[in-house]
């Protein structure tokens, strides 16, 4: 019929309402990423501040978030979530490849993901630590997935006739702590070797803990 009305579609400026709401916490996430990430750190922001970075009000801040620990929650999140796909990444163009080939491409791409940014590496080695017995658990939890994807690689080297058949939780956990200090250090200018040499390091200590003295694959 002519002159009909049409349905409302909760289309605005071309977006839909769950397209609106996912733009506004991608704008609060790199505001945050921005201030807790560089300066003033997340201790020093606020919700004003944060909501005037990202361009936005703080009326829309409270319909997306709580708290700004929420903010700082969600991002230590998602700083995670990218650095775990690119190690996945580059662990898949290392397939079939021998430990050493592995542990290489992983730690590579890894560590080229979290040293990219240095906010990163502030929200995950720094912002979150102390915050709360929330982000703690938070903090562990994440961890704790990187112990698991150490003792897979481990547990199938092992299969494969690579590494020493055993338990490597507790060893993983001291290896990611290895990791996470050095990437730290390293990017605080505390260490005078360029992003492959530490990259060469880190597999050369997991190919140690792997491979103890007086293993061989015969045995």
């Amino acid at each position: 019929m002519v002159g009909r009305l049409k349905q409302p579609t909760g289309r605005y400026g071309g977006k839909s309402a769950e397209e609106r709401k996912a733009d506004r916490r991608r704008r609060f996430l790199d505001a945050a990423l921005q201030l807790f990430g560089d300066s003033p750190g997340f201790r020093g922001t606020t919700v004003a501040a944060l909501s005037e970075t990202a361009g936005l009000s703080t009326r829309q801040f409270y319909e997306e978030f709580r708290t700004l620990e929420d903010v700082l929650a969600a991002l230590h999140l998602q700083v995670n979530d990218l650095a775990e796909e690119a190690a996945l990444v580059g662990l898949a163009t290392a397939q079939g490849q021998s430990i050493t080939e592995r542990a290489t491409a992983a730690f590579r791409a890894y560590a080229a993901n979290v040293t990219g940014d240095p906010r990163r590496l502030r929200i995950t080695f720094i912002e979150i630590i102390g915050v709360s017995p929330r982000l703690e658990r938070q903090r562990l939890e994440r961890r704790s997935r990187w112990v698991d994807f150490i003792c897979a690689e481990a547990a199938a080297a092992a299969e494969r006739g690579e590494a020493a058949r055993r338990d490597y939780r507790i060893a993983a956990a001291a290896f990611i702590g290895s990791v996470n200090g050095l990437l730290h250090d390293w990017q605080a200018g505390w260490v005078d070797a360029n992003l492959d040499e530490v990259v060469e390091e880190l597999v050369q200590l997991l190919l140690g803990i792997l491979r103890p003295p007086g293993w061989s694959s015969e045995s």
